[in-house]
């Protein structure tokens, strides 16, 4: 039997062009076996196909998987993600299922940073409102006065309750995200705050508190209408601003060993000066947009808290230059 044209040709068999064809799946030992079986052809799988942590890259995802997103696949080059089920609609990337929060979050959409920008200052309007309700019942209010002169521990428990509070939705991100967990926990930390600001703005005259009043609300609002205007970012002034608020509470340690009315209003100075910074700083957190750092969408709650504590510190530090000056 000799080879020729790709088969082998048997002599002895008659056929036009000589000897026969190949039959499917015959081979007469040709080519020789490799060690290891044949090697792998162009467009053939591979041996051991398929390979572990199928399907391959660049295979598309089961479209019949229960809403169409399987958290076990990465996703693949060129093929849409559909998003996880419940997830907000228009956020970015960084979704923890876990948690529902978004991590590394950029406002992207209009409408969104909108909504978001409404529901802060809603909240921190009532808070606001509030905290005046107690200021002037404070102020008019004798009987109540006097019912607080003879119940001291009030002070302190309210003291107590703003403090586990405050604790708690800054360093718990379940309580600050979770309704209705985080409004209960910032209503219990407004009261608390709006009774101490009470107890303290009673030892200043009624005139002193409301010019603190309203130079703490034309300050504020002029700082808020700078920070949505202008080019300049604040938030990468984070650290800057940490360390001053350091300096300022040894400054502050210092003054009561040295006390003196220039003292007082050099601390409180720095005091209103710093707070005012922060005051823009957090506006341009929680307005997101072409700043750096911007806060994610769900913490509504914390962001309207950093606005309140920057308004309550002004107000605090310009009553506490009034009333140095008029001493």
């Amino acid at each position: 039997m000799a080879y020729q044209g790709g088969y082998y040709q048997d002599p002895n068999q008659p056929y036009y062009g000589g000897g026969y064809p190949p039959q499917p799946g015959y081979n007469p030992n040709y080519p020789p076996q490799q060690p290891g079986g044949y090697p792998p052809q162009p467009g053939y799988p591979q041996p051991g196909y398929p390979q572990p942590g199928y399907p391959q890259p660049g295979y598309p995802q089961d479209p019949s998987y229960p809403g169409g997103f399987n958290p076990g696949y990465p996703p693949q080059p060129g093929f849409a993600q559909p998003a996880p089920p419940n997830m907000p609609t228009g956020y970015g990337t960084g979704y923890d299922p876990e948690t529902g929060s978004v991590k590394g979050f950029e406002f992207n959409d209009q409408s969104i940073r909108r909504g978001f920008i409404r529901k802060v200052y809603s909240i921190l309007t009532a808070q606001l409102l509030v905290t005046l309700g107690f200021i002037t019942l404070f102020l008019y209010h004798r009987p109540t006065q006097l019912w607080v002169q003879n119940h001291q521990e009030m002070f302190w428990i309210a003291l107590g309750v703003m403090i586990v509070t405050l604790i708690s939705m800054a360093c718990c991100g379940s309580v600050r995200r979770k309704a209705p967990m985080n409004f209960i926990f910032l209503t219990l930390f407004t009261l608390a705050q709006a009774f101490l600001l009470g107890v303290s703005s009673a030892r200043f005259s009624s005139q002193e508190v409301m010019l603190a009043v309203g130079i703490t609300a034309a300050v504020c609002l002029g700082l808020t209408l700078f920070a949505f205007q202008t080019k300049w970012d604040f938030t990468v002034m984070g650290g800057v601003l940490f360390v001053a608020v350091l300096i300022l509470m040894l400054f502050g340690l210092l003054a009561i060993f040295i006390p003196g009315k220039t003292m007082t209003l050099v601390y409180a100075s720095a005091g209103a000066l710093i707070f005012s910074i922060y005051l823009v700083y957090d506006t341009q957190l929680m307005m997101g947009g072409e700043h750096k750092y911007s806060i994610s969408p769900e913490e509504y709650i914390f962001a309207a808290l950093n606005l309140y504590l920057d308004i309550v510190n002004i107000f605090l530090y310009i009553l506490t230059i009034i009333g140095a000056t008029r001493d």
